[in-house]
């Protein structure tokens, strides 16, 4: 399953997600585009229920789309079956999640291989890329401390070394700073922001913070299951102003902390 090397990371056409059927049935997402290029990274914003973590999870096949094609890194999962998506989850995205899901009994360079393991590849320049990995996120010196000695701000680091080991098309970061205090999760945004600029790593991912969103080179706002604007990064002023034109009569106007999710 090889990428094609001149395609977009993300390539999402159409896409349309619904629960359930009959009167009953919920459209979380409506005919959404969204093409994240190689070396970008895009921020996805908007009210409560837009649909954000759900766009987020069918570009990382957790879910099926009920309409519409998605391609990463020029691989389309249509026709792909369960194995096939496993595969593709496994050898193309890497995901950062907002509460770490770190393998309790594993200690952080454990954690950070264990995707190696997954895909049955035992071989020594893995396992030295997981310590390479480990030291690079500031934590050479906890490299054998399991989660539970771990704070918050280092059991995210461990999740990005983990989505890092096998060198993903794209990483999809769910909320990785809604867990964290401030000063953690500031840490954890210049992070992503260095392995993006660094390494070209594509990173997709959804905040309600306005401060982090403004990080990125993009930011794509949601509402009610629709991309309704694309915004450069760069200024939080922007896009707290577009996000107060979302809120509906009678809503809290966004702050720049504000939970948004």
């Amino acid at each position: 399953m090889d990428s094609a090397t001149d395609a977009p990371s993300v390539q999402a056409r159409g896409v349309v997600k619904t629960y359930g059927a009959g009167p009953t049935a919920v459209r979380a997402l409506r005919c959404c585009d969204l093409t994240v290029e190689r070396g970008e990274m895009v921020a996805i914003m908007g009210p409560s229920g837009s649909g954000k973590s759900t766009l987020l999870h069918v570009v990382g096949a957790l879910e099926p789309v009920t309409a519409g094609d998605i391609a990463v890194g020029g691989v389309p999962y249509a026709g792909l079956g369960d194995k096939g998506l496993t595969v593709l989850r496994r050898d193309h995205i890497g995901f950062v999640f907002q509460f770490f899901n770190l393998l309790p009994s594993l200690s952080a360079i454990e954690n950070a291989h264990l995707p190696a393991l997954i895909a049955g590849r035992r071989d020594k320049a893995l396992r030295d890329r997981a310590r390479m990995l480990i030291e690079r996120v500031g934590l050479g010196d906890r490299a054998e401390h399991v989660p539970a000695e771990l704070s918050g701000g280092e059991q995210q680091r461990v999740s990005i070394a983990r989505a890092l080991l096998l060198q993903p098309e794209l990483v999809l970061a769910d909320e990785p700073t809604g867990n964290l205090d401030t000063r953690a999760g500031a840490e954890i945004l210049a992070l992503l922001r260095e392995v993006n600029q660094r390494d070209g790593e594509s990173i997709l991912m959804v905040t309600h913070d306005a401060n982090a969103a403004a990080r990125a080179d993009r930011v794509v706002f949601l509402r009610d299951g629709e991309i309704v604007g694309d915004l450069p990064g760069g200024s939080t002023d922007d896009v707290l102003a577009f996000l107060a034109g979302l809120q509906a009569p009678g809503e809290a106007p966004a702050s720049a902390d504000a939970a948004l999710v």
